[in-house]
């Protein structure tokens, strides 16, 4: 994986923390030149200091990706900085935690600006580099963007919206050689779980998942790693996203009853 990665330019969304924090740590141990954006500028800079410290090659951002103009920043940075883009990991997220009976409706609104305006204000302006460097284009979905979660509508929407919108850009970059990725991790442990929105739009602040039994950020990271070695286009990382994607299939009735 390391000769694969070495001096790869990769711009990480939600970097601050979470999966995009352990893909940047990793993929610049791994020899990539890694450009971090978030918008907690802190977070950014202890991260980055802490990579260059271990011989890494890093920028940071910071950038809201809901903002068009942050994206276009974003991008300009990268390519001022390493020259190129081969590939643009599409990371930043918000979660949610609330019946849509009881749910306000801004909360939803909040969740497509980040999970897939986001996603696509990041490709509008990284995709000419992406076609030039024949690279590739990866949008960290969830097992709510194959099937609808219960309490998770705004979320799923998202990233069904995300899976879609990928789709359709691979298929139209067919004849140009940009390899897109449609990511999906089990649960995790990271704070994107303490910071999903209620049906107020406030913070959860907790949650009753043990996280010993989650996935870590940096397992993500090398399974997210090695689908991008492999150009692969669903790269489903547990039990539980390689069932509903198969049982879908032949058993949608079943599948909708498990996950009540």
């Amino acid at each position: 994986m390391r000769k694969f990665l070495q001096d790869k330019v990769i711009v990480v969304t939600g970097a601050s923390s979470g999966i995009g924090e352990a893909m940047a740590r990793e993929y610049a141990k791994m020899g990539a030149k890694v450009v971090m954006a978030a918008r907690r500028e802190e977070e950014l800079r202890r991260i980055a200091t802490e990579i260059e410290q271990a011989g890494g090659k890093v920028a940071y951002v910071v950038c809201d990706v809901t903002r068009e103009e942050e994206c276009r920043h974003l991008v300009d940075v990268a390519v001022d900085r390493f020259g190129r883009i081969d590939i643009m990991i599409c990371n930043a997220g918000l979660s949610m935690r609330a019946l849509f009976d009881d749910c306000d409706l801004k909360v939803l609104h909040r969740l497509m600006d980040v999970n897939f305006w986001g996603t696509v204000n990041c490709t509008k302006y990284a995709l000419p580099h992406l076609q030039k460097s024949r690279g590739s284009l990866v949008g960290i979905s969830s097992v709510a963007g194959l099937h609808g979660l219960p309490g998770r509508t705004g979320y799923s929407a998202s990233k069904y919206a995300m899976t879609g919108f990928l789709d359709t850009i691979r298929v139209e970059n067919l004849k140009r050689g940009v390899h897109v990725m449609t990511a999906c991790p089990g649960f995790t442990a990271t704070n994107v779980r303490l910071s999903a929105l209620t049906a107020d739009g406030t913070q959860q602040g907790e949650t009753p998942r043990d996280e010993g039994k989650m996935m870590m950020p940096k397992e993500v990271a090398h399974i997210v790693a090695r689908g991008l070695k492999r150009r692969k286009r669903l790269c489903l990382m547990e039990w539980e996203g390689r069932a509903t994607h198969f049982l879908k299939k032949l058993f949608p009735g079943l599948v909708d009853k498990l996950f009540y």
